[in-house]
């Protein structure tokens, strides 16, 4: 091939051929050249590439390129595939070339033939192309309206002059050079220095000839000269530790078929409407190989998880974080790569073919998001580009002292287009329903967590975190008008007024707020022997004093079975009787009481031990009839939750719920009704003692025959069997409030539900 090509330009007419010139010329004083060449000039597209400059006084066409390794660069006109010139190493600046093209004066589209010690390669030059930014969305981007930042920074599918290559973009104001490096160039810092743009602190090259997968990361030159190697914080593909990097997205699109699930959802009003959430971590719900260690991945999850959920009656599922996540033990709580779903159980469009197979079987798909921090990873965010760029500068506001994690600047206009794009993304590219976000309570309070001493106050001596509530409150307005029929949940553990109140209203503007103070309680009643409930009724009875201040969610979230935290069932005293009845009753009671229902995997059976990420859950246990049965009475709470809407309709309206009996300490018993729009009632009674009660008068608020819908203390689900015969008959007694009343059989441990039946 080299003699074919030598032939070939000594037949070729002279005046189209190179002579021999002078390289620092071409490329102006030593020190230029040599910045070039070294990959640290910060405006390399006024010297790289095909350029007009007057040479003794005629116009002339310079093609400048840093090829390392090279031996021999020859530039080629790409519409006649003929060679135009030879490129000349630059003295004192290899790998540095140059040459001038003749008599040609006008640019025209090249290529660069580059022959190597053991290759010849045909090279698209990236410095032929023009910025392929768009003004408008990098506008948008500083002013931190930007919704869609993910297509145009990060690594992104472009076609320029012809040319299907990779847009590569990243913000980094303060570095003075940027480079791509990659499985392309060798992870060189040389080959493919980037573009800036001075207005928006953006870098950006096109690279044609690139292919899906390919790893890559960026090379930043900080304003004190270090170099330092970063993961792109837009990559929607990262390979796992230890090396980190960012890949090059594939170029496929999924073609989704939930069109029927997404109509539908946007004409729900989900406080009005049933929801029970199972909460999944992927990564150990099941697992699989001969040691039980591998991961299942998204297909095995269509097959397996999906059905599961169909078949217990859940109305939602909630994924554990899913964006890349390089430590195990923080369940993805520590994300670096927020656009990036995480290689462990498969590719993007594997993840959503999962999502596609819930909306098929009509389950909606919530995700836990992380905007309240992230970690120091040096390949992640942290001094980004060498500065405190999406990280607050002060470390009073800027550093988590619990988590010893960062805190988004909220108050940066760049940071929170950073921030409202990647919700953006998970509910636009993945179908997502909805995202919870964590930790809200340390992003609304400037002390959180801190002594005195640690924070500073607002500019009005407050202890409120300004910059995040206005983020919040600008993203929940904008996701809710973007994305018709979503829910944004927080987990906010605090009395912050107004978590899930509208924006308009002075509010935060989630949909809804997970009840910390509920879980807490009742969590903390049903772990105390029988004996002593009664010290303790108010545990079971003060969540009614506030139910109606949020929207909530009756949450029993991974964080309550986990660190020394027992798993649920073994939380509670006694035998294994007494503890699977005390937690069938404890479940009655919470998918009755006012709100929606969380429940994290494993609970639904009565896993034993506390969940550990690394493991699967103990599906074995379903081989005894004690775990059967508890994941039957969870199937059958679901199938009568979803039937009857005075569990669900009225959720945020007081006029929804009545007392029947809430001072019944010394019985340990509660009782109360739950009513729809048209009035009809649920009622629902529960005994937390191990005593039977017989003859136990309840009011009920209508006359005829109330048939028993549901008896924790059913054969059917472990129980002893003590009942009401399928139902009892008013008699018109008025009691505790109601003008009728019924004698009941109040089986011990025990939730009972009853509903009036009309009778032929």
């Amino acid at each position: 091939m080299q003699q074919q090509s030598s032939a070939q330009s000594e037949t070729r007419p002279i005046a189209d051929i190179e002579p021999e010139t002078d390289t620092v010329a071409c490329c102006g004083d030593i020190a230029v050249c040599q910045a070039l060449a070294e990959g640290r000039h910060g405006d390399v597209f006024n010297w790289l590439g095909m350029h007009q400059l007057t040479l003794d006084g005629k116009k002339s066409l310079v093609v400048r390129a840093v090829l390392p390794g090279a031996l021999e660069v020859t530039v080629l006109d790409t519409k006649t595939g003929k060679k135009v010139a030879s490129l000349s190493p630059v003295a004192d600046a290899e790998p540095l070339f140059a040459g001038t093209l003749g008599r040609r004066t006008k640019p025209f589209a090249y290529q660069l033939q580059v022959r190597y010690p053991d290759a010849e390669l045909l090279l698209d030059d990236p410095y032929r192309y023009p910025s392929l930014l768009d003004e408008k969305d990098t506008y948008l981007f500083c002013e931190g309206r930007q919704q869609q930042a993910w297509r145009f920074l990060g690594a992104n599918w472009q076609e320029c002059n012809g040319s299907k290559g990779v847009l590569f973009a990243v913000w980094a104001p303060n570095a003075q050079t940027v480079s791509v490096i990659g499985d392309f160039n060798c992870w060189d810092h040389r080959r493919h220095s980037m573009r800036f743009h001075q207005g928006s602190g953006i870098w950006e090259i096109f690279i044609p000839g690139l292919v899906g997968g390919e790893h890559y990361k960026y090379a930043i030159q900080t304003h004190n000269g270090y170099w330092q190697q970063k993961a792109d914080p837009f990559a929607r593909s990262m390979e796992p530790s230890p090396h980190n990097a960012s890949r090059v997205p594939f170029d496929e699109c999924w073609d989704w078929c939930d069109a029927s699930w997404m109509t539908g959802r946007s004409q729900i009003a989900w406080h009005k409407a049933p929801i029970s959430i199972y909460e999944v971590h992927l990564g150990s719900w099941r697992r699989k190989g001969h040691d039980g260690r591998d991961y299942l991945d998204y297909e095995e999850l269509i097959a397996q998880l999906v059905p599961y959920v169909v078949a217990m009656g859940f109305t939602h599922v909630e994924f554990m974080p899913l964006s890349e996540y390089p430590f195990d033990g923080s369940w993805g709580y520590q994300p670096v790569g927020m656009y990036a779903p995480t290689y462990r159980f498969g590719s993007a469009a594997a993840l959503k073919a999962l999502v596609d197979a819930f909306h098929q079987v009509g389950i909606g798909v919530l995700l836990d998001w992380v905007p309240a921090h992230f970690p120091k990873d040096p390949h992640g965010l942290a001094r980004f580009d060498g500065t405190c760029l999406y990280e607050h500068e002060d470390p009073r506001r800027g550093s988590h002292p619990d988590w010893d994690t960062l805190i988004y600047n909220y108050g940066r206009k760049e940071v929170q287009s950073f921030l409202l794009s990647n919700a953006c993304y998970w509910l636009q590219e993945f179908h997502i329903d909805g995202l919870r976000l964590d930790a809200v309570s340390s992003m609304l309070y400037l002390d959180y967590s801190r002594k005195p001493g640690e924070w500073a106050p607002n500019q009005y001596g407050g202890r409120e975190n300004l910059d995040a509530i206005a983020l919040l409150q600008d993203l929940n307005t904008r996701l809710y008008t973007s994305y018709p029929g979503i829910m944004m949940i927080a987990e906010e553990s605090t009395a912050w007024g107004g978590v899930s109140r509208d924006v308009g209203g002075g509010g935060l503007g989630f949909g809804f707020k997970w009840n910390m103070g509920w879980m807490h309680d009742t969590l903390s009643y049903i772990s105390r022997d029988p004996i002593h409930r009664s010290y303790h009724h108010h545990e079971m009875t003060f969540s009614l004093v506030y139910a109606y201040t949020e929207q909530f969610i009756l949450s029993l979230s991974h964080d309550e079975v986990v660190h020394g935290k027992r798993s649920l069932i073994e939380k509670i005293p006694g035998d294994d009787w007494q503890k699977f009845a005390t937690l069938r009753a404890y479940y009655g009671f919470m998918w009755a009481h006012p709100g929606k229902q969380l429940l994290f995997m494993g609970n639904e059976f009565g896993q034993r031990h506390e969940w550990q990420h690394d493991y699967s859950l103990d599906w074995h246990l379903l081989q005894f009839e004690p775990h059967q049965q508890l994941q039957r009475w969870v199937t059958d709470l679901n199938r009568c939750y979803r039937q009857l809407p005075a569990l669900w309709q009225r959720d945020g309206d007081g006029a929804g719920f009545a007392w029947l009996d809430c001072t019944d300490a010394a019985d340990s018993v509660l009782a109360f009704c739950r009513f729809d729009d048209h009035g009809n009632a649920l009622v629902a009674v529960c005994n937390f003692t191990p005593t039977v009660r017989l003859g136990y008068r309840i009011g009920l608020p209508k006359a005829g025959h109330y048939a028993e819908l549901l008896n924790s203390d059913s054969h059917f689900y472990g129980g002893s069997d003590v009942g009401n015969g399928g139902g009892v008959t008013t008699e018109h007694q008025p009691w505790q409030g109601m003008q009728y009343s019924a004698l009941i059989s109040l089986p011990p441990l025990a939730t009972v539900y009853f509903q009036w039946q009309e009778q032929d």
